[in-house]
């Protein structure tokens, strides 16, 4: 086999270890949150050594982080796509609004994953490297890029900010109500209220 062929083959091998470790950790997450997941129980959940797992991550912490930056990543393509293509500000901008919405509504775990920063209570709290905190509070400003830049157009950068701002909180608290059953105390729907909320910010 030529080299380059055997590199290839090595490369897409590790790539698919690697997404199998982190299919198991999202399983991990999901069961027994960040705090008393274990990389040990991970790799009995992905059938490897636990030394195998160090090879790809050299934390719990820094494996969390890549399965939420990849959430993220799926998250902005599909804000992106709903804007696309829409020649009104207003129209693109309560579409990418309700595709945030619609995203964390069909995925409650990427919702659970996303919640992490809320953790314990209501401290700041992020996953203890100043670095990937960092990337992963710009990966989320990227996922609403294609809202704010909607309400850009429509009111300038300054009101766009707070519009933003204000659709994120929205979302935030109509999806907790949402997967938590609260909502039905009220006989109302989640969806039907952002995109409400969504119209009423930009008119």
């Amino acid at each position: 086999m030529p080299e380059g062929a055997r590199a290839a083959r090595a490369d897409a091998v590790a790539e698919a270890k690697r997404a199998l470790i982190l299919e198991a950790a999202l399983r991990v997450f999901a069961r027994d949150g960040l705090r008393d997941a274990s990389i040990r129980a991970i790799a009995k959940e992905a059938g490897y050594a636990t030394g195998a797992i160090y090879g790809y991550f050299p934390s719990k912490e820094h494996l969390y982080a890549a399965a939420l930056h990849e959430s993220l990543q799926r998250l902005r393509a599909e804000t992106e796509t709903a804007a696309a293509g829409i020649d009104g500000a207003a129209q693109r901008y309560v579409a990418a609004g309700l595709a945030f919405f619609d995203f964390y509504d069909a995925n409650p775990r990427d919702l659970d994953m996303g919640f992490y920063l809320f953790a314990g209570g209501m401290a700041p709290r992020g996953l203890g490297d100043e670095e990937v905190d960092h990337e992963l509070n710009a990966a989320l400003l990227a996922t609403l890029e294609p809202v704010r830049g909607a309400a850009e157009e429509l009111v300038g950068a300054e009101e766009a900010n707070r519009l933003t701002a204000e659709a994120f909180a929205h979302a935030s608290g109509l999806l907790l109500l949402r997967h938590t059953h609260r909502l039905n105390l009220f006989g109302l729907e989640a969806r039907q209220l952002m995109e409400r909320f969504l119209t009423g910010q930009i008119t």
